[in-house]
């Protein structure tokens, strides 16, 4: 019998059939084996398909399960649909087609895409954000979030988009404009739901401690939350009772601070109106802050814009020196107290400002040139101009300044979080219903759990609002129930939750699909979690990965869940750029479709690509021509079959083929995929050169490949009389 020549379209489909029909990548039941959970980022399910950005983050978790299953382990690797959000809202409104059929076609549609790729994911645990037996625990977890003071509504200034017309946490700004549209965002006081997340900071710092994630991930995350240690200092003012409470990292350069920035939104702006001289001038300037983001504000590089407040001055604490009080902003009063102390001499932000403004600066700390920039290399300097700290290094003046000021009561040490609240209502249609009712008596009232899920209305208009208020704001006999308390007319909450709800808590639902009573049974959770290994890209690493840490921290304290980290594991995989070397956009026309690789060269030439391409951490180009490449590698491959002999290889190519196993095993655990592949395609120059190997020998040949290339090992392993399945 003669092995065909190796031809995917015959080849493929065949195995793919086959590993369906015998259910052989569904994760067992048997608590004894040894379990490995493997964790991709479940894809949002969008109109255009797979990306190869897909391809190269599931292949390399797909050759770690493989890896995971021949070593004898009990493996979950599943798939699932984080599939509300607004592309799909906003596809549905301009084609006139429901979320909901939309959101079915686009699942059916991405599933057959990965199948055809051959990723051995667990099917029979797929799970769909948008099914309400999945988001009836969104919402169970969110009433306890409710329940515990962490789930609040407030009224504040947000982050909203014009044109997706709802509200966005920080993190779905990006450099200043929606990261979903790319419209310039702008600030909007509105009444929203709030998840505490600061609650859970340095809970959120301590956990980066006891995991296994790549230093950039860590690093990151810290960034974001962002704790620093200072003192919270009061300022008088000159008028007689008033005071300003500023947070400052740096309260050793008290002596220093020439001026004080206020927030525009500050409240003492409102509260002083009458002593206030320019009064009309500080509220033009709210009004032209608020047409700005976050990011935009706090953005170093920008000019900076300052209105000086007429009429009241503040007192430096330490001195008795009246300064002035400036409106800037670049001083957010979301952070902190919304209000700084200016030391110009040694913080470059506001050295620029008081350059501009032509405001005095002191030196407190020697050893720069205050003239030409802030000074602001002083860890380690030595106190000048400032009393009683004078001669002390940096260090000791911040003890001992902080000592002075919480003897004498002017302030008190203080640890602060960039980390803010994450805002987490969205005034669209498709999304979670939030599960709160509002009641003239009761006030805000949570569903009972036994009434959950609350379901979204099946209706054929769900257009954003020009009030800025939800769709379902208008569905009259959706809004108009009963409250669970008092039994008298109340009204559901109409703004829904945001795609990050279904996706903070996905990982867990995994391990038991299928329960009506629980989001996972604890014996399933103790027996799975925590996820041994999550391969994701970086882009969610300060929103998803920061949220789902937050959630799951939260479920442990409630006893709900058994580790507090639900990761054990991060790794990233770099991103795939165009032939031309520029990241992949429709706009630039450098996309590659996966699929078009797969109906040309075969899956098996596309997995193997996507990880030889180069370093899997960094970005790298496609090219056509290591595609072909890597095509001819498995067609080499195919044609191990003809020199099959009865005869061994020699000793010194039996050395080469176990080195060969040492390093492929070595490089698959450390995400070495390009190394590996290149040690296989050196390993057959040698086995072609010998000419001959034998059943046994091209058995271990094909089991180091089958991870990555499994089509054409089944077929080779059929083909030489191997019992079973190679996959498992």
């Amino acid at each position: 019998m003669e092995f065909k020549p190796y031809d995917p379209k015959a080849i493929e489909p065949k195995w793919q059939k086959r590993w369906a029909d015998s259910h052989v990548f569904e994760a067992k039941n048997d608590y004894t084996m040894p379990k490995f959970y493997g964790l991709i980022e479940f894809p949002y399910p969008s109109g255009q398909g797979l990306h190869v950005g897909h391809p190269r983050s599931n292949t390399a978790m797909d050759i770690i399960a493989r890896k995971r299953r021949m070593e004898g382990c009990n493996v979950l690797f599943p798939i699932g649909w984080d599939a509300f959000g607004l592309p799909t809202e906003n596809y549905a409104i301009k084609n006139k087609v429901h979320p909901a059929i939309v959101t079915k076609k686009n699942i059916d549609h991405f599933r057959e895409q990965l199948q055809k790729i051959g990723f051995s994911f667990d099917y029979s645990r797929e799970v769909n954000t948008t099914d309400p037996s999945y988001y009836r625990w969104t919402q169970w977890i969110f009433l306890q979030l409710f329940k515990h003071g962490l789930a609040y509504k407030s009224e504040m200034p947000i982050n909203w988009c014009p044109s997706c017309k709802c509200g966005l946490a920080n993190e779905e700004v990006v450099g200043g404009v929606c990261e979903r549209c790319g419209t310039q965002v702008i600030r909007k006081v509105k009444k929203q739901w709030m998840l505490k997340i600061t609650a859970y900071a340095q809970k959120l710092l301590d956990g980066l401690d006891t995991v296994d994630f790549i230093d950039k991930v860590k690093v990151q995350q810290r960034n974001w939350i962002g704790r620093s240690v200072g003192a919270e200092v009061d300022f008088a003012l000159t008028v007689p009772g008033e005071k300003v409470r500023v947070f400052t990292t740096r309260p050793d350069t008290l002596f220093g601070a020439t001026y004080m920035v206020l927030s525009p939104e500050h409240p003492l702006i409102d509260k002083l109106k009458d002593q206030i001289t320019n009064y009309d001038a500080c509220m033009a300037y709210r009004a032209e802050a608020a047409k700005k983001s976050d990011f935009e504000r706090a953005e170093l590089a920008k000019d900076k814009t300052g209105l000086q407040i007429e009429g009241v001055r503040a007192v430096n604490p330490v001195n008795g020196k009246e300064i002035p009080i400036w409106l800037s902003d670049y001083v957010l009063m979301t952070y902190g107290t919304g209000a700084i102390m200016a030391v110009p001499a040694h913080d470059t932000r506001d050295w620029e400002f008081a350059h501009k403004f032509g405001i005095p600066m002191i030196e407190v700390v020697a050893g720069g040139n205050i003239e030409e920039a802030a000074y602001t290399d002083i860890q380690d300097g030595v106190m000048v101009n400032s009393g009683f700290l004078d001669g002390m290094k940096v260090a000791q003046a911040k003890e001992a300044i902080i000592e002075y000021l919480e003897k004498n009561g002017l302030g008190e040490k203080k640890v602060n979080y960039k980390l803010r609240d994450w805002v987490f209502s969205r005034q669209r249609y498709w999304g979670e219903p939030i599960p709160i009712v509002h009641c003239d008596k009761c006030g805000m009232v949570a569903v009972p759990e036994d009434q959950l899920p609350v379901t979204l209305p099946m209706v054929d208009n769900y257009e954003p609002t020009d009030s800025g208020e939800s769709p379902l704001s208008v569905m009259h006999d959706w809004v108009n129930t009963t409250c669970p308390c008092c039994g008298g007319p109340a009204k559901r909450e109409t703004d829904t939750m945001p795609q990050w709800a279904g996706s903070s808590w996905y990982f867990l639902r995994y391990t038991d699909p299928h329960n009506a009573n629980a989001l996972a049974d604890m014996d399933k959770l103790k027996y799975w979690m925590p996820v041994d290994w999550y391969n994701g890209g970086m882009e969610h690493v300060t929103r998803h990965m920061i949220y789902s840490r937050f959630w799951h921290h939260f479920l442990y304290d409630l006893g709900v869940v058994n580790t507090p980290e639900p990761y054990a594991k991060r790794s990233i995989q770099g991103l795939i750029l165009g032939p031309d070397g520029d990241k992949m956009s429709k706009s630039k026309g450098n996309v590659v479709d996966p699929l078009d690789i797969v109906e040309e060269y075969g899956a098996d030439t596309l997995r193997t690509y996507v990880l030889f391409m180069g370093d899997y951490g960094a970005a790298t180009p496609w090219s056509e021509n290591s595609v072909k490449g890597c095509k001819k590698f498995l067609d080499r491959v195919a044609g191990l079959t003809d020199i099959l002999s009865e005869e061994s290889v020699s000793d010194e190519l039996e050395m080469k083929l176990h080195r060969t196993i040492k390093k492929v095993s070595s490089d698959i655990e450390n995400l070495k995929f390009n190394t590996a592949i290149a040690s296989l395609m050196t390993l057959i120059n040698e086995i072609t050169a010998e000419g001959h190997l034998s059943k046994d020998d091209l058995t271990i040949f094909i089991k180091l490949l089958s991870p990555f290339a499994p089509h054409i090992c089944e077929e080779i392993w059929e083909f030489i009389g191997g019992e079973g399945l190679l996959a498992v």
